[in-house]
């Protein structure tokens, strides 16, 4: 097949955050048996060698600058005029942000060109260049990493909301933009049976297949020992709402009483682009915010556990996967455990659930304390991951769906 594959976000290298991680690992595989045309957008931190590092991936690797994003640096009058185009053209301010005038001619003229049999979009930001007659010629395909609607209904239902008045306003848009969106694809990937859920009330008629994540075992090996201790880790890209929601969650009002049980814990927060809130942490006892690492594996090998206290974001979390996959006991929340089979009665035990404060401490007081249970956790995860979650087995129904065979 010649496949078109649209990622306003730059897809490498696959450690700078979840979506980054999936378009790569996917196209990877595609890349194997079908001619793959990679459109994708220049990011200011990118740089000159990863360029030629990803071109190396594609067959073609068409590149356009990033539009400079006013959304962050926007005065009361910018957002309020964004709000009225989001109430008059249907789209959300975090799509048109990342908009290229330039990129949506070069899309219209190869599609007119008939130069692919597929077009996909990976994450839903990049359905914004997809007409709606495009499906009338080529399979037209959406990745939606996450549900827009189901994330901001999410963050108001938890709390977590960066700007409650400004969330409840937007949420019938989104529910309205999803919707409107979803109409345009002849097929629609998703990562989650939650997320397949909320979509099908938006476009029944589209062929919907959950696809999770996967891991790629080579990047993060099982490790070979365990390393005892009380050192709690957590992974994840730390510009991004849901970790810093996270670890300030997990800092204030977990880890305090962790300590007075445990004096020597310490908690590792790994992660690149850290932000002046989760900077601050550090100024706390025993904790290290340590950045973007060359090998996450290697710090998840020294950890005795790691937590994945998330309170909003919906799908399955590439951080929960890659900590399984090299076989570190898992304590999690209902969202930092969703889509996983890790502690039903007819399940081996993969993971150990919490959501409020006591119960994290319960949890995790029971893994240091208990080395064959982190053992147990530890086997039991690894296996799951081997099994099921690989991104040999995410690209290979993503092939499928491509082909058509869905």
């Amino acid at each position: 097949m010649k496949i078109l594959m649209l990622s306003s976000t730059f897809p490498y290298p696959p450690t700078r955050g979840g979506t980054q991680v999936r378009t790569f690992n996917l196209l990877k595989y595609l890349s194997q048996r079908h001619h793959i045309t990679l459109v994708t957008q220049r990011e200011s931190d990118v740089t000159d060698s990863e360029i030629a590092d990803l071109r190396n991936c594609v067959d073609s690797l068409v590149v356009f600058e990033r539009p400079p994003d006013g959304g962050k640096t926007a005065g009361l009058v910018e957002k309020i005029q964004r709000l009225g185009t989001f109430l008059l053209k249907g789209t959300p301010p975090s799509v048109l942000n990342r908009y290229s005038v330039e990129m949506q001619q070069w899309v219209d003229n190869f599609i007119e060109a008939g130069k692919c049999d597929v077009i996909t979009c990976e994450h839903s930001v990049n359905e914004i260049y997809i007409r709606p007659h495009f499906q009338k010629y080529i399979k037209t395909l959406v990745n939606v990493h996450s549900s827009v609607y189901g994330t901001c209904l999410n963050q108001l239902a938890t709390g977590t909301s960066e700007n409650q008045f400004r969330d409840k306003i937007n949420l019938p848009l989104l529910r309205h933009y999803e919707k409107s969106y979803c109409a345009k694809f002849s097929n629609i990937v998703v990562t989650t049976e939650e997320d397949k859920q909320q979509l099908q009330q938006f476009n029944s008629n589209a062929g919907i297949a959950v696809i999770p994540n996967g891991v790629d075992l080579v990047t993060f090996p099982n490790r070979p020992s365990d390393p005892g201790g009380h050192r709690i880790i957590f992974i994840g890209a730390m510009d991004n709402l849901a970790n810093i929601d996270s670890v300030c969650f997990f800092s204030n009002e977990v880890l305090p009483e962790i300590q007075k049980k445990y004096p020597d814990t310490t908690f590792d927060i790994v992660g690149s682009r850290p932000v002046p809130e989760v900077l601050a942490l550090k100024e706390k006892p025993g904790i290290n915010v340590v950045g973007r690492v060359p090998s996450m594996a290697e710090y998840l090998h020294k950890s005795t556990i790691c937590v994945v206290p998330m309170r909003t974001g919906f799908g399955i979390k590439n951080k929960t996967l890659e900590a399984m996959a090299a076989g570190i006991p898992i304590v999690g929340s209902d969202r930092g455990l969703e889509g996983l089979a890790v502690d039903a009665q007819t399940t081996p035990l993969r993971a150990l659930r919490a959501n409020r404060p006591a119960e994290y401490i319960a949890a995790i007081s029971q893994l240091f304390e208990q080395p064959e249970l982190r053992f147990q956790l530890s086997v039991n995860a690894r296996q799951l991951v081997e099994t099921e979650f690989t991104w040999e087995i995410a690209g290979q129904h993503y092939e499928q769906i491509c082909q058509g065979e869905f």
